[in-house]
């Protein structure tokens, strides 16, 4: 059953009427008043970027999580978790703690369901994908010991809707939603889009407390700084975009979808074989997260546009203590911040305690959206 209760609102939200679905933060409202267009470079899709193909990789095994996930839940939290594959929820993802959510949330599953719901993540992403993110999720718990603000952090507090009817020819996807890790999830044949995807934390690694030794982003961040390192004095000069490190550097995270964001930075193409061998290793650790065969054809996708890959680096080099970096081609945006500290210091100095990563698809095609107006193009379907 499809959720239909917010036809409605929909509509006026279309027309502009309506700034916002109840209980969404005012910062949605740039997400939602016009329509999806994507991240650009200079206001304009390029077009002929994504086509609807073969991959030769299957999606039955994640067609079968879902349902499977759905026939555990209940009628009232399915049809609470079913939007349309169009529905303007994909867009609505907040990465912060505080926002409101859609969907069945962890924290009302049974054991049953929650082993149903890992299922459904578990044979959508790497076994490295899956790790990140139930770490983060533990890391959120460790943030609920640290600030003792159990009703604002935790473990479980993260939600999952699915938009469309799980399919093996329709498009549909699914989404995770939650503080530091949001997953979108899109699904048409065998062809995959899993942007945008949102992973990061405070703290990093967990010092004591139930989920002690836990930890994360830290090959992103090791990586990037290799990186930087493996550039020459004037190919770190091209790829510096600024010098002073700020509080927040991330520009592509929740309601961005329609960012305007030029090339910066070094291009690949100005860069030796063994450097581009380097960048290309730190995007895949991104791409990574993604199961393995569907991670081969992305960066296969990646692979094409790479001397068009630019590199860009704001904080000191080569040996920083905290920095920001971009990598942006026509096809993939991916940003990694060390961030000032939110819920455990009121310092606006950044900290490697705080990290901010998201992925992206430029062009329009995150949530798979061009690949959905693609079908639609080719496909009569009701409206």
């Amino acid at each position: 059953m499809i959720n239909a209760s917010r036809t409605f609102p929909l509509i006026l939200l279309t027309l502009g009427i309506l700034a916002q679905p109840p209980g969404r933060p005012v910062s949605g409202r740039d997400a939602i008043t016009g329509p999806f267009l994507g991240i650009t470079a200079r206001g304009e899709v390029e077009p002929g970027l994504f086509t609807i193909r073969s991959t030769g990789v299957s999606t039955e095994p994640v067609r079968r999580a879902a349902e499977a996930f759905l026939a555990g839940l209940s009628e009232a939290q399915r049809t609470r978790t079913m939007f349309p594959v169009d529905d303007m929820e994909w867009r609505l993802w907040d990465n912060r703690h505080f926002a409101a959510r859609q969907g069945v949330g962890f924290t009302e599953m049974d054991e049953a369901q929650r082993k149903l719901a890992f299922g459904l993540l578990g044979a959508s992403l790497s076994a490295k994908g899956l790790k990140v993110t139930q770490d983060i999720m533990k890391l959120n718990g460790t943030l609920a010991e640290l600030t003792q603000n159990p009703r604002e952090y935790g473990e479980w507090l993260y939600w999952i809707t699915l938009m469309g009817k799980p399919s093996a020819k329709e498009p549909w996807g699914w989404q995770l939603d939650g503080h530091h890790v949001v997953i979108n999830y899109f699904v048409l044949g065998d062809q995959v889009v899993m942007t945008p995807v949102f992973m990061g934390s405070e703290p990093i690694r967990a010092e004591s407390g139930k989920f002690q030794g836990t930890e994360v982003l830290q090959p992103e961040e090791k990586k990037g700084l290799a990186m930087i390192q493996a550039l020459n004095e004037e190919q770190r000069a091209l790829a510096q975009i600024k010098g002073d490190k700020g509080p927040t550097n991330n520009l592509s995270e929740a309601y961005k979808d329609n960012l305007v964001l030029d090339y910066a930075g070094l291009p690949a193409a100005k860069m030796s074989g063994a450097q581009k061998k380097i960048l290309r290793d730190l995007i895949a650790e991104y791409v990574g997260n993604m199961a393995e065969p569907h991670r081969r054809v992305r960066m296969a996708e990646i692979d094409r546009h790479l001397n068009r890959t630019y590199f860009a680096w704001i904080g000191t080099a080569p040996s920083p203590s905290v920095y920001y970096y971009r990598i942006h081609s026509p096809v993939v945006l991916i940003e990694f911040d060390h961030q000032q500290p939110i819920a455990l210091s009121r310092s606006r100095v950044p900290t490697r305690n705080h990290i901010h990563t998201v992925v992206r698809t430029p062009n329009g095609n995150d949530y798979g959206k061009d690949l959905l107006r693609q079908h639609y193009a080719r496909n009569a379907h009701p409206r």
